[in-house]
């Protein structure tokens, strides 16, 4: 690690510990989405919405700390880019919510909460690492365990997929595709958290 010998502002990795949490929380109203019966989606649905400008503003109170800050905690591209990678987890998190409620997809599988689960494992994993990121050296594990849900993510994702062939008719597969598709970019994008979160790791070395 460098050596720093100045004070830091905080508030940056605050923020992103904040985004990261709006996130897992958005996880856990998918979860109660995806049980719920059709009169309840649309109040669930407004509840992402909520969790996705909740995180909208903390990347806004983030990018106003790089600019007021005379030292970050890390380089200024590196924590726009954590921010930026975050705030878009969440809205394509809320996108899922959305597809649910338009769609009316009272029918999801269980490999489609399976694709769930392993995202709100990463998201759990990730909240966790965002408030580490002033002690880098213990993160190179979250970093290779969000890469190895990723890669599992992916395998349910193709399975999840060729399921839907088999049990469904053209017009029905094409909404519950789209869904399982906004899962599978729900997860690359907290892989590309984590791959960030390496590449921060290997440059601050």
């Amino acid at each position: 690690m460098k050596l720093r010998f100045f004070p830091q502002e905080t508030a940056g990795l605050d923020s992103l510990a904040r985004m990261a949490g709006q996130i897992t929380a958005g996880t856990q109203t998918l979860a109660e989405l995806l049980g719920a019966g059709r009169a309840d989606f649309p109040a669930l649905a407004e509840t992402m919405r909520q969790h996705e400008g909740a995180s909208t503003a903390e990347f806004a109170t983030l990018l106003t700390a790089m600019r007021t800050s005379f030292i970050n905690p890390l380089p200024r591209e590196d924590l726009f880019a954590l921010g930026r990678l975050l705030n878009e987890t969440s809205e394509i998190l809320t996108g899922a919510a959305e597809l649910v409620n338009l769609y009316r997809l009272d029918r999801v599988s269980a490999r489609a909460s399976d694709q769930l689960e392993i995202i709100s494992r990463q998201a759990e994993l990730t909240a966790s690492a965002m408030k580490s990121l002033n002690d880098l050296d213990s993160l190179e594990d979250y970093w290779l365990e969000v890469l190895r849900l990723a890669k599992r993510a992916d395998h349910t994702h193709r399975t999840l997929v060729a399921e839907l062939m088999d049990n469904h008719s053209p017009t029905s597969f094409v909404k519950y595709r789209t869904l399982a598709d906004q899962f599978a970019s729900a997860s690359r994008q907290l892989r590309a958290v984590a791959t960030q979160v390496g590449s921060i790791i290997v440059k601050e070395s």
